[in-house]
C-alpha cells in the first residue's frame, strides 16, 4: 500500500468516509504540539505512494505520535509516558495548514513525552445503569 525509505515508518492512517468538509485531522507531536487540518488539504494518493506530511517536524516539536480523524464537536485525551492524561475539545484546537508546525496542545516536563492523541468515544457514563437494573445488582438472583 505504501512505499517507505530506509528508516521511515508509518505513524498513522486515516481513512474518511464522508464530504472533506465533515472531518479535520488531528495531528499530535512528542513535545506536546499539535494541531488540526482540513481534510481538503491532504491529496488523494494512489497505491504505493509515499505517504503525505501533515505537519513540520523540529527539535522543538519532536516526532508525529498520531494522526486521528475529528470533529469540531468531538473531544481528545492526550497521553503522556509520564501518566498524565488530559481531556480537551477539539474545537480548542487550532486549525492550521499542512506545513506549519502546530501549537502547544499540553505542558510537558523535559523528562515526559506524548505518547498518544486519540479521540474520545461518547458512551454511557459510569453512573449510568442498564433499564431496569439497579446499582450493585448483576441481575444474578
Amino acid at each position: 500500500g505504501i512505499s517507505l525509505r530506509e528508516g521511515q515508518s508509518v505513524i498513522s492512517m486515516v481513512v474518511v468516509s464522508c464530504d472533506d468538509d465533515c472531518h479535520s485531522i488531528l495531528i499530535g507531536t512528542e513535545r506536546g504540539f499539535g494541531k488540526r487540518t482540513g481534510v481538503a488539504e491532504f491529496p488523494v494518493h494512489k497505491r504505493g505512494g509515499q505517504g503525505v506530511i501533515s505537519i513540520q517536524t523540529s527539535e522543538r516539536n519532536g516526532a508525529v505520535v498520531g494522526a486521528r480523524p475529528v470533529e469540531e464537536a468531538d473531544e481528545i485525551m492526550l497521553i503522556t509516558d509520564g501518566g498524565t492524561l488530559i481531556r480537551t475539545r477539539v474545537s480548542e484546537v487550532s486549525v492550521l495548514g499542512r506545513n506549519t508546525q502546530g501549537v502547544r496542545l499540553i505542558n510537558l516536563n523535559d523528562s515526559e513525552q506524548l505518547i498518544n492523541v486519540s479521540r474520545v468515544e461518547e458512551g454511557r457514563s459510569d453512573s449510568e445503569t442498564d433499564e431496569g437494573e439497579e446499582d450493585g445488582d448483576d441481575g444474578a438472583d
